[in-house]
Protein backbone atom coordinates (compact mmCIF):
# COMPACT_ATOMS: atom_id res chain seq x y z
CA UNK A 1 0.00 0.00 0.00
CA UNK A 2 2.88 2.32 0.88
CA UNK A 3 4.42 1.64 -2.52
CA UNK A 4 1.17 2.46 -4.29
CA UNK A 5 0.88 5.63 -2.23
CA UNK A 6 4.38 6.77 -3.14
CA UNK A 7 3.70 6.10 -6.81
CA UNK A 8 0.51 8.16 -6.55
CA UNK A 9 2.40 11.08 -4.98
CA UNK A 10 5.07 10.91 -7.65
CA UNK A 11 2.52 10.82 -10.45
CA UNK A 12 0.67 13.75 -8.90
CA UNK A 13 3.85 15.77 -8.64
CA UNK A 14 4.73 15.08 -12.27
CA UNK A 15 1.24 16.13 -13.35
CA UNK A 16 1.54 19.31 -11.30
CA UNK A 17 4.89 20.18 -12.92
CA UNK A 18 3.48 19.54 -16.39
CA UNK A 19 0.54 21.78 -15.65
CA UNK A 20 2.88 24.55 -14.45
CA UNK A 21 4.93 24.32 -17.65
CA UNK A 22 1.80 24.54 -19.77
CA UNK A 23 0.53 27.51 -17.79
CA UNK A 24 3.89 29.31 -18.12
CA UNK A 25 4.06 28.63 -21.84
CA UNK A 26 0.54 29.96 -22.32
CA UNK A 27 1.36 33.07 -20.28
CA UNK A 28 4.51 33.80 -22.29
CA UNK A 29 2.61 33.48 -25.56
CA UNK A 30 -0.05 35.92 -24.35
CA UNK A 31 2.64 38.35 -23.21
CA UNK A 32 4.45 38.23 -26.53
CA UNK A 33 1.17 38.77 -28.38
CA UNK A 34 0.42 41.74 -26.16
CA UNK A 35 -2.71 40.22 -24.74
CA UNK A 36 -1.29 40.08 -21.22
CA UNK A 37 0.88 42.57 -19.39
CA UNK A 38 4.32 41.56 -18.07
CA UNK A 39 5.92 42.60 -14.79
CA UNK A 40 9.28 44.19 -15.56
CA UNK A 41 12.15 45.42 -13.38
CA UNK A 42 14.64 47.46 -15.44
CA UNK A 43 17.14 47.69 -12.59
CA UNK A 44 17.22 43.92 -12.21
CA UNK A 45 17.55 43.45 -15.96
CA UNK A 46 20.62 45.69 -15.92
CA UNK A 47 22.07 43.56 -13.14
CA UNK A 48 21.50 40.45 -15.25
CA UNK A 49 23.29 42.04 -18.23
CA UNK A 50 26.26 42.87 -16.00
CA UNK A 51 26.24 39.32 -14.66
CA UNK A 52 26.38 37.84 -18.16
CA UNK A 53 29.21 40.19 -19.15
CA UNK A 54 31.15 39.36 -15.97
CA UNK A 55 30.71 35.63 -16.62
CA UNK A 56 31.92 36.00 -20.21
CA UNK A 57 35.01 37.97 -19.19
CA UNK A 58 35.86 35.55 -16.39
CA UNK A 59 35.51 32.54 -18.69
CA UNK A 60 37.85 34.13 -21.24
CA UNK A 61 40.37 35.01 -18.55
CA UNK A 62 40.31 31.44 -17.27
CA UNK A 63 40.88 30.08 -20.78
CA UNK A 64 43.78 32.44 -21.49
CA UNK A 65 45.35 31.68 -18.12
CA UNK A 66 45.27 27.96 -18.85
CA UNK A 67 46.90 28.65 -22.24
CA UNK A 68 49.59 30.71 -20.49
CA UNK A 69 50.29 27.88 -18.05
CA UNK A 70 50.55 25.40 -20.91
CA UNK A 71 53.07 27.71 -22.59
CA UNK A 72 55.11 27.97 -19.36
CA UNK A 73 55.18 24.20 -19.14
CA UNK A 74 56.27 23.89 -22.78
CA UNK A 75 58.99 26.49 -22.22
CA UNK A 76 60.13 24.56 -19.16
CA UNK A 77 60.53 21.41 -21.23
CA UNK A 78 62.41 23.30 -23.96
CA UNK A 79 64.74 24.92 -21.43
CA UNK A 80 65.34 21.56 -19.78
CA UNK A 81 66.33 19.95 -23.07
CA UNK A 82 68.64 22.87 -23.87
CA UNK A 83 70.48 22.57 -20.55
CA UNK A 84 70.72 18.80 -21.00
CA UNK A 85 72.33 19.40 -24.38
CA UNK A 86 74.84 21.75 -22.74
CA UNK A 87 75.69 19.10 -20.16
CA UNK A 88 76.27 16.52 -22.88
CA UNK A 89 78.58 18.69 -24.99
CA UNK A 90 80.46 20.09 -21.98
CA UNK A 91 83.46 17.79 -21.72
CA UNK A 92 84.54 16.57 -18.26
CA UNK A 93 88.02 18.14 -18.42
CA UNK A 94 86.71 21.62 -19.19
CA UNK A 95 86.67 24.14 -16.32
CA UNK A 96 83.28 24.76 -14.68
CA UNK A 97 81.83 21.32 -15.37
CA UNK A 98 80.30 21.04 -11.88
CA UNK A 99 78.99 24.61 -12.09
CA UNK A 100 77.10 23.89 -15.31
CA UNK A 101 75.46 20.84 -13.71
CA UNK A 102 74.36 22.92 -10.73
CA UNK A 103 73.03 25.68 -12.97
CA UNK A 104 71.00 23.15 -14.97
CA UNK A 105 69.52 21.70 -11.78
CA UNK A 106 68.57 25.13 -10.42
CA UNK A 107 67.10 26.07 -13.77
CA UNK A 108 64.77 23.08 -13.67
CA UNK A 109 63.72 23.81 -10.09
CA UNK A 110 63.06 27.45 -10.90
CA UNK A 111 60.74 26.61 -13.79
CA UNK A 112 58.87 24.02 -11.71
CA UNK A 113 58.37 26.45 -8.81
CA UNK A 114 57.16 29.19 -11.16
CA UNK A 115 54.56 26.93 -12.76
CA UNK A 116 53.27 25.61 -9.42
CA UNK A 117 52.89 29.09 -7.92
CA UNK A 118 50.96 30.23 -10.98
CA UNK A 119 48.56 27.34 -10.46
CA UNK A 120 48.12 28.01 -6.74
CA UNK A 121 47.90 31.79 -6.75
CA UNK A 122 46.19 32.44 -10.09
CA UNK A 123 44.46 29.44 -11.61
CA UNK A 124 42.88 28.07 -8.42
CA UNK A 125 41.71 31.55 -7.46
CA UNK A 126 40.25 31.90 -10.92
CA UNK A 127 38.38 28.60 -10.58
CA UNK A 128 36.98 29.62 -7.19
CA UNK A 129 35.83 32.95 -8.59
CA UNK A 130 33.98 31.34 -11.48
CA UNK A 131 32.56 28.59 -9.24
CA UNK A 132 29.88 30.91 -7.86
CA UNK A 133 28.41 31.80 -11.25
CA UNK A 134 26.52 28.56 -12.09
CA UNK A 135 24.39 28.67 -8.91
CA UNK A 136 23.51 32.33 -9.40
CA UNK A 137 22.74 31.71 -13.07
CA UNK A 138 20.27 28.94 -12.16
CA UNK A 139 18.64 31.17 -9.53
CA UNK A 140 18.20 33.94 -12.09
CA UNK A 141 16.48 31.48 -14.42
CA UNK A 142 14.25 30.22 -11.56
CA UNK A 143 13.37 33.79 -10.62
CA UNK A 144 12.20 34.30 -14.21
CA UNK A 145 9.94 31.26 -14.02
CA UNK A 146 8.45 32.40 -10.70
CA UNK A 147 7.80 35.81 -12.21
CA UNK A 148 5.79 34.16 -14.99
CA UNK A 149 3.87 32.16 -12.35
CA UNK A 150 3.13 35.37 -10.46
CA UNK A 151 1.88 37.14 -13.61
CA UNK A 152 -0.22 34.11 -14.53
CA UNK A 153 -1.80 33.93 -11.04
CA UNK A 154 -2.43 37.67 -11.13
CA UNK A 155 -4.12 37.53 -14.51
CA UNK A 156 -6.24 34.55 -13.43
CA UNK A 157 -7.38 36.33 -10.27
CA UNK A 158 -8.21 39.52 -12.21
CA UNK A 159 -10.17 37.52 -14.77
CA UNK A 160 -12.33 35.88 -12.08
CA UNK A 161 -13.01 39.23 -10.45
CA UNK A 162 -14.11 40.85 -13.70
CA UNK A 163 -16.25 37.90 -14.81
CA UNK A 164 -20.00 38.48 -15.18
CA UNK A 165 -20.81 35.44 -13.09
CA UNK A 166 -18.58 35.46 -10.05
CA UNK A 167 -17.65 32.31 -8.19
CA UNK A 168 -16.48 33.28 -4.73
CA UNK A 169 -14.88 29.91 -4.08
CA UNK A 170 -12.73 30.14 -7.21
CA UNK A 171 -11.90 33.77 -6.49
CA UNK A 172 -10.72 32.88 -2.98
CA UNK A 173 -8.60 30.02 -4.27
CA UNK A 174 -7.12 32.22 -7.04
CA UNK A 175 -6.29 34.91 -4.50
CA UNK A 176 -4.57 32.33 -2.31
CA UNK A 177 -2.48 31.14 -5.29
CA UNK A 178 -1.59 34.73 -6.16
CA UNK A 179 -0.35 35.49 -2.65
CA UNK A 180 1.71 32.33 -2.62
CA UNK A 181 3.30 33.01 -6.04
CA UNK A 182 4.04 36.62 -5.11
CA UNK A 183 5.76 35.55 -1.88
CA UNK A 184 8.01 33.01 -3.61
CA UNK A 185 8.97 35.47 -6.35
CA UNK A 186 9.72 38.36 -3.97
CA UNK A 187 11.94 36.21 -1.75
CA UNK A 188 14.11 35.17 -4.69
CA UNK A 189 14.03 38.65 -6.20
CA UNK A 190 15.24 40.34 -3.02
CA UNK A 191 18.15 37.96 -2.59
CA UNK A 192 19.31 38.43 -6.18
CA UNK A 193 18.87 42.18 -6.01
CA UNK A 194 21.45 42.18 -3.19
CA UNK A 195 23.87 39.58 -4.58
CA UNK A 196 24.18 40.66 -8.23
CA UNK A 197 25.48 44.23 -7.62
CA UNK A 198 27.88 42.92 -4.97
CA UNK A 199 29.20 40.28 -7.39
CA UNK A 200 29.59 42.88 -10.15
CA UNK A 201 31.65 45.16 -7.92
CA UNK A 202 33.87 42.30 -6.74
CA UNK A 203 35.35 41.87 -10.24
CA UNK A 204 37.68 44.85 -9.81
CA UNK A 205 39.44 43.45 -6.76
CA UNK A 206 39.62 40.01 -8.33
CA UNK A 207 41.27 41.30 -11.53
CA UNK A 208 43.74 43.37 -9.51
CA UNK A 209 44.75 40.45 -7.28
CA UNK A 210 45.03 38.01 -10.18
CA UNK A 211 47.25 40.15 -12.39
CA UNK A 212 49.31 41.41 -9.45
CA UNK A 213 50.03 37.81 -8.50
CA UNK A 214 51.04 36.91 -12.06
CA UNK A 215 53.21 40.01 -12.41
CA UNK A 216 54.93 39.42 -9.06
CA UNK A 217 55.62 35.78 -9.83
CA UNK A 218 57.04 36.69 -13.22
CA UNK A 219 59.24 39.39 -11.72
CA UNK A 220 60.76 37.04 -9.13
CA UNK A 221 61.17 34.29 -11.70
CA UNK A 222 63.05 36.48 -14.13
CA UNK A 223 65.28 37.87 -11.37
CA UNK A 224 66.33 34.39 -10.29
CA UNK A 225 66.69 33.27 -13.89
CA UNK A 226 68.85 36.29 -14.61
CA UNK A 227 71.23 35.24 -11.82
CA UNK A 228 71.50 31.73 -13.25
CA UNK A 229 72.16 33.13 -16.72
CA UNK A 230 74.88 35.39 -15.36
CA UNK A 231 76.51 32.44 -13.62
CA UNK A 232 76.40 30.43 -16.84
CA UNK A 233 77.88 33.37 -18.72
CA UNK A 234 80.79 33.56 -16.27
CA UNK A 235 81.46 29.82 -16.58
CA UNK A 236 81.51 29.98 -20.37
CA UNK A 237 83.70 33.08 -20.26
CA UNK A 238 86.28 31.14 -18.24
CA UNK A 239 86.13 28.34 -20.79
CA UNK A 240 86.61 30.82 -23.60
CA UNK A 241 89.68 32.35 -21.96
CA UNK A 242 91.33 28.97 -21.55
CA UNK A 243 90.62 27.92 -25.13
CA UNK A 244 90.66 31.34 -26.78
CA UNK A 245 93.26 30.23 -29.35
CA UNK A 246 90.82 27.69 -30.77
CA UNK A 247 87.83 30.00 -30.88
CA UNK A 248 85.74 29.88 -34.02
CA UNK A 249 85.28 33.37 -35.50
CA UNK A 250 81.67 34.36 -35.89
CA UNK A 251 80.87 36.50 -38.91
CA UNK A 252 78.37 39.28 -38.53
CA UNK A 253 75.20 39.29 -40.55
CA UNK A 254 75.20 41.44 -43.72
CA UNK A 255 74.28 45.02 -42.92
CA UNK A 256 71.39 46.80 -44.51
CA UNK A 257 72.17 49.71 -46.80
CA UNK A 258 72.35 53.01 -44.92
CA UNK A 259 72.61 56.60 -46.07
CA UNK A 260 76.28 56.70 -45.05
CA UNK A 261 76.96 53.61 -47.11
CA UNK A 262 75.11 55.11 -50.09
CA UNK A 263 77.33 58.20 -49.95
CA UNK A 264 80.46 56.08 -49.67
CA UNK A 265 79.34 53.99 -52.63
CA UNK A 266 78.84 57.12 -54.75
CA UNK A 267 82.29 58.24 -53.71
CA UNK A 268 83.65 54.84 -54.71
CA UNK A 269 81.97 55.03 -58.12
CA UNK A 270 83.35 58.50 -58.88
CA UNK A 271 86.88 57.61 -57.74
CA UNK A 272 87.00 54.34 -59.66
CA UNK A 273 85.56 55.66 -62.96
CA UNK A 274 88.97 55.88 -64.78
CA UNK A 275 89.73 52.28 -63.88
CA UNK A 276 86.52 50.85 -65.36
CA UNK A 277 88.31 50.10 -68.64
CA UNK A 278 90.48 47.53 -66.88
CA UNK A 279 87.97 44.73 -66.88
CA UNK A 280 88.80 41.17 -66.05
CA UNK A 281 88.24 38.62 -68.84
CA UNK A 282 84.99 36.76 -69.24
CA UNK A 283 84.57 33.63 -67.10
CA UNK A 284 85.90 30.51 -68.86
CA UNK A 285 83.36 27.94 -70.07
CA UNK A 286 84.37 25.42 -67.42
CA UNK A 287 83.61 27.90 -64.62
CA UNK A 288 87.20 27.92 -63.27
CA UNK A 289 88.08 31.04 -61.22
CA UNK A 290 90.03 33.90 -62.72
CA UNK A 291 93.25 34.93 -61.02
CA UNK A 292 94.14 37.96 -63.11
CA UNK A 293 95.59 41.09 -61.47
CA UNK A 294 92.42 43.04 -62.27
CA UNK A 295 90.20 40.95 -59.97
CA UNK A 296 90.35 43.57 -57.26
CA UNK A 297 89.18 46.31 -59.60
CA UNK A 298 86.38 44.19 -61.06
CA UNK A 299 85.03 43.40 -57.60
CA UNK A 300 84.92 47.13 -56.76
CA UNK A 301 87.06 46.86 -53.63
CA UNK A 302 88.21 50.09 -52.01
CA UNK A 303 91.50 51.06 -50.52
CA UNK A 304 91.23 52.51 -47.01
CA UNK A 305 92.30 55.91 -48.37
CA UNK A 306 89.03 56.36 -50.29
CA UNK A 307 86.88 56.60 -47.15
CA UNK A 308 85.58 60.03 -46.28
CA UNK A 309 85.46 59.56 -42.50
CA UNK A 310 87.97 57.73 -40.25
CA UNK A 311 85.19 55.94 -38.37
CA UNK A 312 83.31 54.77 -41.43
CA UNK A 313 83.38 51.10 -42.33
CA UNK A 314 84.75 49.87 -45.63
CA UNK A 315 81.89 49.19 -48.08
CA UNK A 316 81.43 45.60 -49.13
CA UNK A 317 81.26 44.19 -52.60
CA UNK A 318 77.83 43.24 -54.04
CA UNK A 319 78.36 39.61 -53.13
CA UNK A 320 78.84 40.66 -49.48
CA UNK A 321 75.81 42.92 -49.36
CA UNK A 322 73.63 39.92 -50.04
CA UNK A 323 74.58 36.43 -49.05
CA UNK A 324 75.44 34.61 -52.29
CA UNK A 325 76.31 31.01 -53.17
CA UNK A 326 79.20 29.31 -51.35
CA UNK A 327 81.49 29.72 -54.37
CA UNK A 328 80.04 32.45 -56.64
CA UNK A 329 81.31 32.60 -60.23
CA UNK A 330 83.53 35.50 -61.29
CA UNK A 331 81.74 38.78 -62.12
CA UNK A 332 80.37 39.29 -65.59
CA UNK A 333 82.35 41.70 -67.73
CA UNK A 334 80.56 43.99 -70.15
CA UNK A 335 82.01 43.39 -73.63
CA UNK A 336 84.19 46.26 -74.81
CA UNK A 337 85.39 47.34 -78.18
CA UNK A 338 88.85 46.06 -78.99
CA UNK A 339 91.05 47.80 -81.53
CA UNK A 340 92.65 45.16 -83.62
CA UNK A 341 95.93 45.80 -85.40
CA UNK A 342 94.37 45.10 -88.78
CA UNK A 343 91.78 47.86 -88.15
CA UNK A 344 94.53 50.50 -87.82
CA UNK A 345 95.05 51.70 -91.39
CA UNK A 346 96.89 54.44 -93.17
CA UNK A 347 95.15 56.77 -95.54
CA UNK A 348 98.20 56.72 -97.78
CA UNK A 349 98.41 52.99 -98.24
CA UNK A 350 97.95 52.01 -101.90
CA UNK A 351 96.28 48.78 -100.86
CA UNK A 352 93.85 50.47 -98.48
CA UNK A 353 90.76 48.35 -97.99
CA UNK A 354 89.04 49.11 -94.72
CA UNK A 355 87.98 46.16 -92.61
CA UNK A 356 84.89 47.02 -90.63
CA UNK A 357 84.64 45.53 -87.13
CA UNK A 358 81.49 45.82 -85.15
CA UNK A 359 81.73 44.30 -81.68
CA UNK A 360 78.59 44.99 -79.76
CA UNK A 361 77.09 42.84 -77.02
CA UNK A 362 74.28 41.70 -79.30
CA UNK A 363 76.18 41.21 -82.63
CA UNK A 364 79.39 39.15 -83.00
CA UNK A 365 82.38 40.42 -85.01
CA UNK A 366 82.06 37.68 -87.61
CA UNK A 367 78.61 38.89 -88.67
CA UNK A 368 79.97 42.46 -88.89
CA UNK A 369 82.81 41.41 -91.20
CA UNK A 370 80.37 39.58 -93.45
CA UNK A 371 78.35 42.77 -93.82
CA UNK A 372 81.46 44.87 -94.38
CA UNK A 373 82.57 42.94 -97.49
CA UNK A 374 79.65 44.40 -99.45
CA UNK A 375 80.79 47.93 -98.63
CA UNK A 376 84.48 47.26 -99.33
CA UNK A 377 84.54 48.68 -102.85
CA UNK A 378 82.85 51.94 -101.87
CA UNK A 379 85.19 52.48 -98.93
CA UNK A 380 88.21 51.74 -101.15
CA UNK A 381 87.13 54.37 -103.69
CA UNK A 382 86.86 56.98 -101.00
CA UNK A 383 90.28 56.14 -99.67
CA UNK A 384 91.80 56.39 -103.19
CA UNK A 385 90.42 59.90 -103.63
CA UNK A 386 91.97 60.98 -100.35
CA UNK A 387 95.27 59.48 -101.40
CA UNK A 388 95.56 61.51 -104.70
CA UNK A 389 95.09 64.79 -102.87
CA UNK A 390 97.99 64.14 -100.53
CA UNK A 391 101.63 64.71 -101.27
CA UNK A 392 102.95 61.47 -102.79
CA UNK A 393 106.47 62.08 -101.47
CA UNK A 394 105.50 63.04 -97.99
CA UNK A 395 106.85 60.85 -95.21
CA UNK A 396 105.11 62.66 -92.36
CA UNK A 397 103.41 60.47 -89.79
CA UNK A 398 99.70 61.12 -89.61
CA UNK A 399 97.45 59.55 -86.95
CA UNK A 400 96.02 56.16 -87.72
CA UNK A 401 92.29 55.91 -88.33
CA UNK A 402 90.10 53.27 -86.79
CA UNK A 403 87.12 52.64 -89.01
CA UNK A 404 84.09 51.13 -87.32
CA UNK A 405 80.49 51.14 -88.42
CA UNK A 406 77.38 50.59 -86.36
CA UNK A 407 73.96 49.42 -87.47
CA UNK A 408 71.45 52.17 -88.07
CA UNK A 409 68.77 52.50 -85.47
CA UNK A 410 65.19 53.63 -85.82
CA UNK A 411 63.32 54.67 -82.65
CA UNK A 412 65.80 52.87 -80.42
CA UNK A 413 65.78 49.56 -82.31
CA UNK A 414 68.10 48.07 -84.90
CA UNK A 415 66.84 48.75 -88.40
CA UNK A 416 65.34 45.62 -89.86
CA UNK A 417 64.88 44.08 -86.39
CA UNK A 418 61.78 43.43 -84.37
CA UNK A 419 60.56 46.76 -82.98
CA UNK A 420 57.28 45.60 -81.49
CA UNK A 421 58.80 43.20 -78.96
CA UNK A 422 58.60 45.70 -76.07
CA UNK A 423 54.81 45.74 -76.33
CA UNK A 424 54.64 42.34 -74.54
CA UNK A 425 57.28 43.22 -71.98
CA UNK A 426 56.69 44.27 -68.36
CA UNK A 427 56.41 48.00 -67.61
CA UNK A 428 59.77 49.76 -67.71
CA UNK A 429 61.49 46.85 -69.51
CA UNK A 430 65.17 47.65 -70.05
CA UNK A 431 66.87 44.61 -71.58
CA UNK A 432 67.21 40.84 -71.39
CA UNK A 433 69.89 38.82 -69.65
CA UNK A 434 70.58 35.09 -69.56
CA UNK A 435 71.78 33.25 -66.45
CA UNK A 436 75.25 31.77 -67.00
CA UNK A 437 75.35 30.04 -63.60
CA UNK A 438 72.86 28.68 -61.08
CA UNK A 439 71.98 31.06 -58.26
CA UNK A 440 70.24 30.00 -55.04
CA UNK A 441 68.10 32.78 -53.56
CA UNK A 442 68.91 33.64 -49.93
CA UNK A 443 66.02 36.02 -49.31
CA UNK A 444 62.34 36.32 -50.23
CA UNK A 445 62.96 39.24 -52.58
CA UNK A 446 65.57 37.38 -54.69
CA UNK A 447 65.14 35.33 -57.87
CA UNK A 448 66.12 31.66 -58.02
CA UNK A 449 68.12 31.21 -61.23
CA UNK A 450 69.16 28.20 -63.26
CA UNK A 451 71.77 28.36 -65.98
CA UNK A 452 69.98 29.29 -69.21
CA UNK A 453 67.08 31.18 -67.60
CA UNK A 454 66.16 34.38 -69.44
CA UNK A 455 65.38 37.36 -67.20
CA UNK A 456 63.62 40.58 -68.24
CA UNK A 457 65.39 43.44 -66.46
CA UNK A 458 63.21 46.27 -65.09
CA UNK A 459 64.07 49.33 -62.98
CA UNK A 460 63.76 49.49 -59.19
CA UNK A 461 60.66 51.29 -57.92
CA UNK A 462 62.93 53.21 -55.54
CA UNK A 463 66.41 53.75 -57.06
CA UNK A 464 67.84 54.29 -53.57
CA UNK A 465 67.13 50.63 -52.76
CA UNK A 466 69.33 49.29 -55.58
CA UNK A 467 72.63 47.83 -54.44
CA UNK A 468 75.70 47.92 -56.62
CA UNK A 469 75.95 44.81 -58.76
CA UNK A 470 72.29 43.78 -58.32
CA UNK A 471 69.46 44.04 -60.87
CA UNK A 472 65.67 43.85 -60.63
CA UNK A 473 63.87 41.57 -63.05
CA UNK A 474 61.33 38.85 -63.75
CA UNK A 475 61.89 35.51 -65.41
CA UNK A 476 60.63 35.54 -68.99
CA UNK A 477 58.80 32.23 -68.44
CA UNK A 478 57.01 33.57 -65.34
CA UNK A 479 56.03 36.80 -67.13
CA UNK A 480 54.63 34.94 -70.15
CA UNK A 481 52.64 32.57 -67.94
CA UNK A 482 51.31 34.90 -65.21
CA UNK A 483 51.72 38.51 -66.37
CA UNK A 484 51.86 39.45 -62.66
CA UNK A 485 54.86 41.62 -61.96
CA UNK A 486 54.42 42.06 -58.20
CA UNK A 487 54.42 38.30 -57.49
CA UNK A 488 57.18 37.25 -59.89
CA UNK A 489 59.81 39.98 -59.81
CA UNK A 490 62.93 39.91 -57.66
CA UNK A 491 66.57 40.97 -57.48
CA UNK A 492 69.53 38.92 -58.69
CA UNK A 493 73.32 39.39 -58.98
CA UNK A 494 74.35 40.86 -62.31
CA UNK A 495 77.63 38.89 -62.39
CA UNK A 496 75.69 35.62 -62.71
CA UNK A 497 74.13 36.70 -66.02
CA UNK A 498 75.05 37.89 -69.50
CA UNK A 499 73.16 40.49 -71.47
CA UNK A 500 71.52 39.04 -74.57
CA UNK A 501 69.30 41.94 -75.74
Amino acid sequence: MAELGSKGVTAGKIASNVQKKLTRAQEKVLQKLGKADETKDEQFEQCVQNFNKQLSEGTRLQKDLRTYLASVKAMHEASKKLTECLQEVYEPDWPGRDDTNKIAENNDLLWTDFHQKLVDQALLTMDTYLGQFPDIKSRIAKRGRKLVDYDSARHHFEALQTAKKKDETKIAKAEEELVKAQKVFEEMNVDLQEELPSLWNSRVGFYVNTFQSIAGLEENFHKEMSKLNQNLHDVLLGLDKQYSGNALPVKAQPRKKTKLFARLRKKMSSDSTPAKANKSPSPPPDGSPITSPETKTANHELEPSTLEAPGASIPKSPSQLRKGPPVPPPPKVTPSKEIKQENIISLFDDNFVPEISVTTPSQPAEAARAGAEAAGSEAAAGAEASKTEADSGSQSSLPAVVVETFPATVNGTVEGGASSERADMPPGFLFKVQAMHDYTATDTDELQLKAGDVVLVIPFENPEEQDEGWLMGVKESDWIQHKELDQCRGVFPENFTERVQ
